[in-house]
């Protein structure tokens, strides 16, 4: 999934971005409603935004600002591994440290990155999508009225939880107005991240791999705009948000392709297959052209699931029956019955695309 230059780079993962909750503090000012502290930057009251540039505008600044936090601290990591916990045997095995006379860890090789993964595209970009659809642009329902369902998760709305869910534009769906958001999040974290200088001599990239850090993000992420609850799982990688994609997967490809790929260092698409899908030699050319179809538009990464949603429950109720039963998670594989409960049932949720 990831683009290094083996054995001549310190490819470095320095962490994850949690890309919802900056809207989130976004919309309060820079309070973490989740314990009324202000942690973000007052950027403004989202009710007296009369656009949804201003909107944005607000979010960028505020991304800009976690930034900075995330780059200063990691600073401080990369300084301390430096000097108190070297790495002599990889330094005799990367191109230039021997030549340099530097640690692996202090500059040594030629190429030299840090990657700060991003997490939520796709929840961020639905959630942007909804305000901006319906408090902007059809006005029916005020920035008000929103906040408050958001902080009440939606007690007593669930008539406009439906609405967000099902009446919005949504990423993954082939649909400009979504997915040129998505581009406004990905081109805002892009500028904010890339090119910036290291403290081992070498530059800042991005990434937008999520591993399993979604479903513990999205428990400390509030109710978002999109009809999602109170700390269930965000979307993972560059995948749209579980249940989102309705229109198959080529509408999913045309979507995540409308991205730049080539200026991170790895992005992670997950798709879910039904078995009946691939049936047969034609089933098998049909995902062939897919995964082709998808790269010839620049797409980076995809990896599937081909596994229905009724396997996955009888599996939970019954996991000495499965024990064989492995899935992809992120960018790796693993036995389904030996994950947590909330990354299995994140899995289910997945859409599940299916021969029609």
């Amino acid at each position: 999934m990831e683009v290094g230059a083996f054995g001549k780079e310190n490819y470095n993962l320095t962490g994850y971005f949690n890309l919802p909750k900056i809207l989130e503090l976004t919309l309060n000012n820079g309070i973490d409603p989740r314990n009324g502290k202000r942690i973000g930057l007052e950027t403004g009251e989202a009710a007296d935004f009369d656009l949804f540039d201003s909107l944005f505008d607000a979010f960028r600044r505020q991304l800009l600002h976690f930034i900075d936090i995330k780059v200063r601290g990691n600073s401080a990591v990369e300084r301390i591994y430096a000097r108190h916990m070297p790495a002599p045997f990889l330094s005799l095995l990367i191109d230039d440290c021997i030549a340099r006379g530097l640690d692996y860890h202090d500059g040594g090789p030629r190429y030299d990155s840090s990657y700060i993964q991003g997490v939520g595209l796709g929840s961020v970009s639905d959630a942007l999508s909804a305000v901006s659809h319906h408090v902007f642009d059809r006005r029916d329902i005020s920035m008000d009225d929103l906040l408050v369902a958001l902080r009440e998760d939606f007690a007593g709305r669930e008539d406009l939880r439906q609405m967000l869910l099902n009446r919005t534009p949504r990423y993954g769906n082939d649909d400009d107005y979504a997915d040129d958001i998505m581009k406004r999040v990905f081109e805002a974290y892009f500028e904010a991240i890339d090119g910036r200088p290291n403290t081992r001599g070498g530059t800042y990239r991005i990434n937008l791999l999520p591993t399993t850090v979604h479903v513990y993000f999205g428990s400390m992420t509030g109710t978002t705009a999109d009809g999602r609850r109170a700390g269930a799982p965000l979307s993972d990688g560059v995948s749209p948000v579980q249940g989102a994609d309705r229109l198959g997967p080529t509408a999913v490809f045309n979507s995540v392709a409308k991205m730049d790929h080539k200026r991170t260092g790895g992005t992670l698409l997950n798709q879910k297959l039904t078995p009946a899908l691939l049936e047969g030699e034609d089933g098998l050319d049909r995902l062939v052209h897919l995964v082709r179809g998808y790269f010839a538009m620049g797409g980076h990464h995809v990896q599937f699931n081909v596994v229905d949603a009724a396997t996955l429950l009888a599996a939970q109720a019954d996991p000495e029956a499965y024990r064989g039963l492995i899935v992809r998670v992120a960018g790796y594989s693993d036995y389904f019955c030996d994950l947590s409960t909330d990354l299995q049932n994140e899995i289910i949720a997945r859409t599940e695309h299916q021969a029609v």
